[in-house]
């Protein structure tokens, strides 16, 4: 993370743009973030090239996860910790990547949407990375579902006909979820539920 902390605050400017881009699309044109504290863009950016380096570290992260639970396993459940380090990798950020480019350009059209002629919105740096960072990990942390059931399938806690018997309240679980994760709006709501209920059909076929 260290490392990944370095080689990111060389690209912090470019990066923020990036991550802001959603949210500047969404704006009229002319509007700007602003910073309402004079260290704030300063901290801001350390606070992205932090963000960039746990994303640069992920698998790395993730192959540390798993070979923390692996002395818990059989030598034959070791030998699938491999290809599970890499689908969990490729599931965490294509979960991020689900949120950047499908859930945020329609949340934050829906967030400026209460803008009027009297009341003009004015995000800021520091709230808007808060958020957008905790929601690309919230989307990258759900899109690890299949990698989990169809690991705890492997281990033999869960069968494939508990998870087809119990798929009514996984997908009651799924809204509950979402509406605790997302901002407080149906659409943002339905649209991490909805993926969350093609993960578990593919975790069952995992499983």
């Amino acid at each position: 993370v260290a490392a990944g902390f370095v080689i990111s605050y060389g690209f912090k400017e470019k990066l923020f743009d990036i991550l802001a881009a959603p949210l500047i699309e969404a704006m009229n044109v002319g509007d700007k973030l602003v910073f309402t504290g004079l260290p704030e863009a300063f901290f801001t950016y350390l606070k992205v090239a932090f963000l960039g380096g746990i994303m640069l570290a992920s698998p790395i992260l993730i192959y540390q996860f798993w070979m923390f639970v692996a002395p818990g396993l059989y030598k034959k459940e070791r030998s699938i910790l491999i290809p599970i380090v890499i689908l969990s990798t490729f599931f965490f950020l294509g979960g991020s990547l689900f949120g950047y480019f499908i859930v945020f350009p329609f949340g934050f059209k829906f967030f400026l949407g209460f803008a009027s002629d009297t009341i003009q919105a004015l995000p800021s740096m520091k709230e808007y990375l808060s958020f957008s960072a905790k929601m690309l990990l919230a989307f990258g942390v759900v899109f690890e579902l299949p990698i989990i059931i169809t690991f705890l399938a492997r281990l033999g806690i869960v069968s494939v006909d508990f998870l087809k018997k119990n798929r009514r309240y996984a997908l009651l679980l799924f809204f509950i979820g979402a509406a605790i994760i997302t901002p407080p709006d149906v659409v943002t709501q339905i649209m991490m539920a909805l993926p969350l209920m093609i993960l578990y059909e593919i975790s069952i076929i995992g499983a």
